[in-house]
């Protein structure tokens, strides 16, 4: 199977599984312009991850490591996921963030794709 991340905001929908994995809907974003098949906030980072990390650069590295802390708790979450995307051959994991190099969904990707 392949993973790929994505920009919700994207109006070019990458085809296959499209997984939601924010905690938060994206704002002004309506769900049929996102074109989801699923909202798993089970797997995005806790709210007080979320909050701590604020998308600051300098905390990326502690905030990777407690987040796939996270993630090896709830590994049944991210199991589901990949369960759903089978049979489409290809999971879209989907994300709000403006920086691409600090998203989460870098990071989930990563644990998936070691799931396999």
């Amino acid at each position: 199977m392949r993973i790929v991340t994505q920009r919700v905001y994207d109006t070019d929908h990458v085809a296959g599984y499209r997984v939601l994995v924010d905690r938060l809907w994206p704002r002004g974003l309506s769900k049929a312009k996102a074109g989801l098949d699923e909202w798993c906030k089970e797997t995005a980072p806790s709210e007080e991850l979320r909050r701590w990390y604020g998308h600051d650069a300098e905390k990326w590295r502690e905030f990777r490591q407690r987040y796939l802390k996270e993630l090896r708790a709830n590994r049944e979450a991210a199991a589901d996921i990949l369960k759903h995307a089978r049979k489409k051959k290809t999971l879209v994991l989907l994300y709000g963030a403006k920086d691409e190099a600090l998203t989460h969904a870098r990071v989930l990707k990563e644990f998936l794709q070691k799931m396999l």
